[in-house]
């Protein structure tokens, strides 16, 4: 016979049935319509077969009947576990409080993200949503629908194109698109580009204003190099100069750099410490006393508890703590010189910006003194080298 539905919700037992008529008492079973399925025969005359729980109680007359015995050898399903929890009812309301509060807090809204905003600050994406009912700790059922609300945080964020609302389990995430506009342009008063350094010029492009120097022309600090007037002396107009120029530019360094390399290395030697992090505090568990490192360095690891996607205000923080130990070598006068260069030319392309080029090198001077290489060197550098200057001019009565 097949096995009936639901039996784990009705209760299941197997038993064990012995003496007598087994056949016959199988067969009385299958006549009176009582359910019985996994029926196998054991020796010495004897039967295990699986019955739902109601039909047990029916099954004495037919074992009178027979002359068969019965044995229950398991019981499964859930009438049994109702039994054994209502024999430990502290238990059982425990495990029901515990479902309680499990559900409660899948039920609260406890993180509320907001992305895709560069104009909009979260802010006042959050104080919007708070108005709508949107906040940690919010009941999720007290919500209205995601359409809604995003309908609602539109009319109140006029600045947004549009505006997505998700809630996935306890984490509601406000997908914001802004409308773009066009930036506004400065308004900008006349002026000249002027040279920030002597320099011989290689590249000059105007956009706007009138060129004043040429190419392989050499300019000192604050010659003009794109003029903002326009015209001659009787008819002029003032502009805003535009443009780029580069030239040569000569740069001295200094440069020392010591024959004795430090650098710090670890030594594999470490210790731990663990906390307890309850909100802004932390308990210490693991690792008490002082640390027997001379030098040392930290790295500080905390793992948040999370229920579903949700980061709980605690969980477990790891110090640990590496021993370190600085460690010397010699490097020859070539290469401490070596090294002082590429310091001086990550120096320069980091200071004079992007497109920068450096096209020669002249050490001017160098000696060895006190444990150092001491250089002075002359750089030849192609960079930007104009500069803003307002123009101030007296406007006709």
């Amino acid at each position: 016979m097949r096995q009936p539905a639901l039996t784990r919700l009705r209760g299941m037992v197997v038993i064990e049935v012995t003496g007598g008529q087994v056949e016959s008492f199988v067969n009385l079973l299958s006549k009176r319509q009582i359910p019985v399925w996994d029926v196998r025969p054991l020796n010495g005359n004897r039967a295990e077969m699986k019955l739902l729980l109601p039909d047990v109680f029916s099954l004495r007359p037919l074992l009178r009947r027979t002359g068969c015995r019965m044995h229950v050898t398991r019981r499964t399903g859930f009438p049994f576990i109702a039994a054994r929890l209502g024999r430990r009812k502290f238990f059982a309301a425990g495990l029901l409080l515990f479902f309680v509060a499990i559900y409660m807090m899948s039920s609260l809204i406890w993180t509320v993200e907001v992305k895709g905003n560069e104009s909009l600050t979260t802010e006042e994406v959050l104080r919007a949503a708070r108005e709508e009912g949107i906040y940690p700790l919010q009941w999720s059922f007290r919500l209205a629908g995601q359409d809604k609300l995003s309908k609602d945080l539109m009319r109140k964020l006029p600045d947004a194109s549009w505006i997505g609302v998700e809630k996935q389990g306890t984490v509601i995430t406000i997908q914001v698109v802004e409308a773009s506009r066009a930036a506004p342009k400065p308004l900008l008063d006349p002026r000249h580009l002027i040279s920030k350094a002597d320099a011989v010029i290689t590249e000059i492009y105007a956009e706007q204003g009138r060129p004043v120097v040429q190419k392989n022309t050499r300019v000192k600090r604050g010659d003009i190099l794109i003029s903002g007037t326009l015209g001659d002396e009787e008819n002029q107009e003032q502009v805003v100069a535009k443009g780029q120029v580069r030239g040569l530019v000569w740069h001295e360094y200094e440069i020392s750099t010591p024959l004795v390399q430090r650098s710090k290395t670890y030594t594999g030697e470490s210790r731990e410490r663990l906390y307890l992090v309850l909100g802004n505090r932390a308990v210490q568990f693991w690792g008490y006393g002082k640390d027997p490192y001379a030098a040392a360095d930290t790295v500080t690891e905390y793992d948040p508890l999370t229920w579903r996607s949700v980061k709980l205000p605690f969980g477990w923080m790891t110090e640990r703590v590496m021993e370190t130990q600085e460690q010397q070598h010699a490097v020859s006068e070539q290469a401490a010189k070596e090294l002082g260069l590429t310091r001086a030319r990550t120096h320069i392309l980091a200071k004079y910006g992007k497109g920068t080029k450096i096209l020669g090198q002249k050490i001017l001077h160098e000696k060895k003194e006190n444990g150092k290489v001491y250089m002075k060197v002359l750089f030849e550098v192609e960079q930007e080298i104009a500069e803003e200057l307002p123009l101030v001019y007296n406007r006709g009565d």
